[in-house]
Formats: C-alpha cells, sequence, structure tokens
C-alpha cells in the first residue's frame, strides 16, 4: 500500500471537470485507489464519493493505492494534482 497527501489546487475544488478527469485517470489504473479528507477512505472512482467528500481548492487529501502497479499510480496521482487547472 502506497500514500501520498495532496494539496488541491483546482480553483474549485474537486468538483464536476477535475473529479471526472481524476475518476477517468483512477478507471485506467490497476490499483485501488482511494481518497480520504481528514476521515474515512472512499472510493476514487466513485463521482458520488468523490462530489460526497466536498473537496475545496486548498484541502489536504490523502490518496491511497492498493495493487500490483502502486507505486505507478501514486506516483502518476500525485502528478495530476501537481498540475491543477
Amino acid at each position: 500500500m502506497k500514500e501520498i497527501t495532496v494539496t488541491v489546487k483546482f480553483k474549485e475544488g474537486l468538483h464536476a471537470r477535475p473529479a471526472v478527469k481524476l475518476i477517468k485517470l483512477v478507471n485506467k489504473m490497476s490499483s485501488q485507489i482511494t481518497l480520504s479528507k481528514g476521515g474515512a477512505f472512499v472510493p476514487a472512482n466513485s463521482i458520488t464519493a468523490v462530489l460526497g467528500a466536498c473537496i475545496l481548492c486548498g484541502d489536504e487529501i490523502t490518496l491511497r493505492a492498493e495493487g500490483p502497479q502502486e507505486d505507478e499510480d501514486i506516483t502518476a496521482l500525485g502528478e495530476f494534482f501537481a498540475g491543477a487547472m
């Protein structure tokens, strides 16, 4: 299991467009990806779970990857959040 904590830099937070882009990225990964905003982890491939987490610009979230390519997947997730729109 690999974990990374990132600060959300999307000006509208993790809503609509960035959430869909995240889900599309996660769906291409072989690892199980979950995310958390100061609480329980939710599946990062579920639009209702991602939007329900109410993640705003400036929030810190933790992403967790569990699977055969967790190193590559966690790196790709870090790059996704580093390259904020």
